[in-house]
């Protein structure tokens, strides 16, 4: 079986089980006040240009998600998110868990936009019993988003300036960033993202890492007090720097910017191989996710070789899948399946 299932099927890039094996008997501080915890900060605040930005290591996604919301919201706020978002479907109600409700907007791309948040934030408080509703307290959008879109410079920078205008923080969820700057309609830097985002991080469990996300804090107001959220939240690691091992690994000599790359590079082969067949794709994607629109024979006959995500129903014979490569997928792989899209 060949897995296209999702990017995160594989362990950790080899470098990085190299130097964990080399560093194994050191003797380090522990909970992320070692050397190479603030080497890895180092290097990410470098990539950002960002010289005072505050830097946290924490394990995985779901853990970064909710202790940055839940750390930003006072108890009457939700955060604003496209129906679609991660913390919208997919992350069993941990954001509701906390407290706060998800605040969703309509989107078909994945992506929201900074006209659809004004509105929802002058129709809070142009509403005369709006304390009667929950206050929206935050955006939280991703960079790709679930369904793979990505955002441009323009679009984030007018929900920038939006979210500035009320007051509202910035969060970009980076679990795939990686995939996102490597896409080749991506016009955004990390600089820019820090610069535009109040918070945001930087994903390793689906880049090369065993497990780990950087969250990257630029915003003053939202510094205070996180590594007390972290801790509260269960996500302040004792041995952490396995995690900093991990991320210095991934930045020192840009290893994160290349093995995105290649996941792209193969999800673009694959993405080629369906539109040259005549397949139409459900989004628009130029990262590591494609969603072709296929027959229910032909997903029943694909499944028998590999293995995929199902995504949504289109009508009672098509579907629409999700391809998924990951910064480990073989090329081989990807050929053997455009061989079989050209077969069907």
């Amino acid at each position: 079986m060949i897995r296209f299932e999702s990017d995160y099927a594989e362990g950790a890039h080899i470098q990085i089980l190299n130097r964990l094996l080399e560093t194994n008997e050191e003797q380090t501080p522990g909970y992320g006040m070692d050397e190479y915890c603030e080497r890895a900060r180092g290097y990410i605040r470098n990539a950002c240009d960002v010289e005072d930005a505050d830097v946290h290591f924490l394990v995985g996604g779901t853990q970064a998600n909710t202790t940055i919301i839940s750390s930003i919201l006072r108890p009457h706020q939700g955060a604003v998110s496209a129906i679609t978002g991660h913390i919208a479907g997919h992350e069993t109600g941990a954001i509701e868990a906390t407290g706060h409700k998800v605040l969703t907007l309509p989107s078909d791309d994945g992506k929201i936009n900074a006209k659809q948040v004004k509105e929802l934030f002058d129709a809070h408080w142009n509403d005369a019993t709006h304390e009667h509703m929950v206050q929206p307290g935050l955006v939280y959008i991703s960079h790709p988003s679930e369904n793979g879109t990505t955002y441009s410079k323009s679009e984030l920078e007018e929900l920038s300036k939006v979210c500035r205008e009320c007051r509202l923080p910035l969060f970009m969820d980076g679990a795939r960033l990686g995939y996102g700057l490597a896409s080749k309609d991506n016009d955004l830097s990390l600089s820019d993202i820090a610069r535009l985002c109040d918070v945001f991080y930087i994903g390793g469990t689906k880049i090369g890492a065993l497990f780990g996300e950087a969250v990257v804090i630029t915003n003053d107001d939202l510094k205070k007090d996180f590594r007390y959220m972290i801790k509260q939240k269960g996500g302040l690691l004792a041995k952490g720097r396995l995690l900093g091992i991990q991320f210095e690994t991934l930045f020192e000599d840009g290893l994160y910017y290349e093995i995105s790359k290649h996941a792209v590079d193969l999800a673009m082969m694959i993405r080629e191989a369906f539109v040259e067949k005549g397949f139409s794709l459900r989004y628009d994607s130029k990262t590591n996710q494609q969603f072709p629109i296929l027959q229910n024979d032909v997903l029943s006959e694909f499944s028998k070789k590999y293995s995929f995500s199902y995504w949504e129903k289109v009508d009672d014979t098509h579907s629409v899948v999700r391809f998924c490569t990951s910064w480990a997928t073989k090329k081989e792989h990807v050929e053997k399946l455009i061989e079989d899209i050209r077969n069907i």
